[in-house]
């Protein structure tokens, strides 16, 4: 098969299109499908080692299952690929994951195939149990199937769910698609009991031979149930008890999660069953391509690449912030050996990877479990250590309570490394990182920084770990570091913001990202004759009240800029200190609405939310020269 040519694919242009297929047809469209995803995403980039993982057991699941009317969840949702490609996407891989385009994660609007919306982990057993109770309620019939990683397993969700599937009287599939992998290794006991359940095929054969042949006798299904009564004495010979069985969820597995016809047979098996039933199928990340095979981790989420090579394109030597963030560490954990560093299953994307190396025994990864995390470290600062908890902005959100009653109650020394804060581009609404300013802001004894560049980052991390006593929170964006702004290198001090120009009328307070684009204004408005005085607020909390102060003494105009959703924001935090101290200035807040952001590159979505450049100088303009008459 040569790159663009596909024999049996090109069959493939319509819902259920693939139930017309012959089974001899199956492995060569799965080897079609592969070549197909590796094509469009080495253009477009994506998640493509999950999506090579499961092109058969999607397959197996549109087989063994009538879509739209029974219903598939998959978790997160980035895996989801071959799903969109035979649900008569094929078309719209071209602008995955672009602005209008499609989305890369399971969209209800976008498809009537796509039953829940995902993007985050270990939440399919969960909407899943919900639909299946939907449809007891209201008499229906229709199968409900939620797919979840094995990574997905160390999420105290899925058990919450699990507990509670128990219960569960009529049929409810999930599937544990075990590949070994979340974004990085797994890690931890769930891991070891998978890979012990793994090791055991002679159970599971035979378990599985038994009731095969028993479910097509009559009376067969009442002989099965009788057999599960008295099965325990030689499970506990042959293998530790099941954790599965053992909440109550019947256990079919391990299958081998790239033989079609394995799957399709157990998947038939599986909806017989009157109650919740966890089907285990072992499959390889990365499969059919090698580079993403050997470096699974790396092919989670890519840029465009080189086929040939997996090399990806338009790599430079500028630093991303995770890389300053992981230098910064690092240098400080010589300095001090009570600083440690945990992350919730992604050692490489929130650059501690190297921490890891160098510090193994003060290194920590939970596993997808922010919640935990968060306590974890709590845990650790009340015994003296200096935990920084490495994360994006976005996953952040799943451990709000914890943040707010077990960090800052009691007032414990954590640092929240939050990577990916504002923007993050192609992801879309679930991967966004635009409310952590909100959420936090609003919790007593919780300090933000927000630096304005890669030197500030560095500075910011030192002042939390080596200067500062409480929690804080250091934002910082996605991508390439802002080197920029070299001549200014105000030390950090707590609550202080940093004035990078003195004039007077028109007052810039900018945050982290926005102060590069803020700059950029400035000097446009100078050019046009404006006097624009521009500050580096570096802190959201607590606001400078004093800076604020001074300025409104020689400003008619202050105006705030932000990557975050306005309600909540640092814009809101400077408006309720001006109104609060009875100041008659007028503010200006530049900031993300507040709503859900799509998928789209960065420079798209600044210029559609109106933070860009052009659209923030045009909105100055317009208020202060209505205010002053012009």
């Amino acid at each position: 098969m040569q790159n663009g040519t596909y024999m049996i694919l090109e069959k493939i242009n319509k819902p259920n299109d693939i139930k017309k297929l012959s089974p001899i047809e199956y492995n060569q469209l799965a080897d079609e499908i592969r070549q197909f995803l590796i094509e469009k995403i080495s253009v477009t980039g994506g998640h493509l080692a999950s999506n090579l993982g499961v092109v058969e057991l999607t397959m197996a699941l549109h087989l063994a299952f009538n879509l739209p009317q029974d219903k598939l969840i998959w978790d997160v949702g980035h895996q989801s690929y071959t799903h969109k490609l035979l649900t008569g996407r094929k078309n719209q891989f071209d602008e995955l994951r672009k602005f209008g385009g499609m989305s890369g994660f399971p969209k209800r609007n976008e498809s009537n195939y796509d039953a829940f919306d995902t993007g985050h982990s270990s939440t399919s057993i969960s909407a899943g149990l919900g639909l299946a109770t939907a449809r007891d309620v209201k008499g229906e019939k229709y199968s409900v199937v939620s797919v979840i990683g094995d990574g997905a397993l160390t999420g105290g969700m899925a058990y919450e769910a699990m507990n509670n599937a128990s219960q569960l009287k009529t049929n409810f599939i999930i599937v544990l698609n075990d590949n070994t992998m979340s974004i990085s290794k797994n890690v931890g006991g769930i891991n070891d009991m998978l890979g012990e359940i793994r090791s055991s095929d002679s159970y599971y054969d035979l378990k599985e031979g038994i009731g095969n042949v028993l479910y097509k006798l009559p009376y067969g299904e009442k002989m099965v149930n009788r057999i599960k009564k008295t099965k325990n004495n030689l499970k506990q010979i042959i293998l530790h008890d099941s954790l599965f069985e053992s909440m109550g969820i019947y256990y079919l597995g391990p299958i081998d999660g790239h033989d079609i016809e394995k799957l399709i047979k157990i998947f038939k098996i599986a909806k017989r069953i009157d109650g919740p039933v966890l089907v285990h199928v072992v499959t390889q990340k990365g499969h059919g391509y090698k580079p993403a095979e050997r470096n699974p981790s790396k092919f989670h989420g890519i840029g465009p690449f080189d086929i040939k090579t997996g090399k990806e394109m338009k790599k430079t030597d500028i630093p991303t912030y995770s890389d300053v963030f992981s230098e910064s560490i690092c240098e400080l954990a010589k300095e001090d050996k009570y600083v440690a560093a945990i992350t919730a299953a992604m050692p490489d994307g929130t650059g501690l990877h190297k921490f890891s190396k160098w510090f193994p025994e003060r290194f920590y990864d939970v596993g997808i479990a922010e919640a935990h995390a968060v306590t974890f470290a709590a845990g650790l600062a009340a015994g003296g250590l200096k935990p920084v908890f490495a994360v994006y902005s976005s996953f952040l959100q799943r451990a709000y309570d914890q943040i707010l009653h077990d960090v800052c109650i009691q007032h414990l020394h954590v640092v929240f490394a939050i990577d990916r804060a504002g923007l993050v581009g192609s992801d879309g609404e679930t991967h966004q990182g635009i409310f952590d300013i909100s959420f936090l802001s609003s919790i007593p004894n919780m300090t933000i920084l927000a630096p304005k560049n890669a030197w500030e980052l560095k500075q910011a991390l030192r002042f939390s770990l080596l200067e500062f006593d409480g929690p804080i929170a250091i934002r910082y964006p996605r991508g390439k570091a802002c080197l920029d702004f070299e001549e200014f290198k105000t030390p950090i001090e707590y609550g202080r913001a940093e004035v990078l120009y003195k004039e007077k009328d028109i007052a810039l307070l900018a945050l982290g990202s926005m102060v590069k684009i803020a700059d950029d204004v400035r000097r446009e408005l100078k050019d046009e004759g404006y006097n624009v005085t521009l500050i580096n607020a570096r802190f959201v909390k607590p606001v400078d009240e004093l800076m604020l102060i001074d300025i409104c003494r020689s400003h008619s105009l202050i105006v705030t800029l932000e990557e975050n959703v306005s309600t909540g924001g640092f814009g809101r935090l400077v408006c309720q200190y001006i109104n609060d101290s009875n100041l008659d200035n007028h503010v200006l807040n530049i900031s993300l609405p507040d709503d859900y952001i799509e998928h789209g590159s960065v420079d798209i979505l600044r210029e559609e939310t109106g933070i860009d450049k052009e659209t923030i100088k045009t909105r100055i303009k317009s208020v202060y020269n209505y205010y002053n008459g012009d």
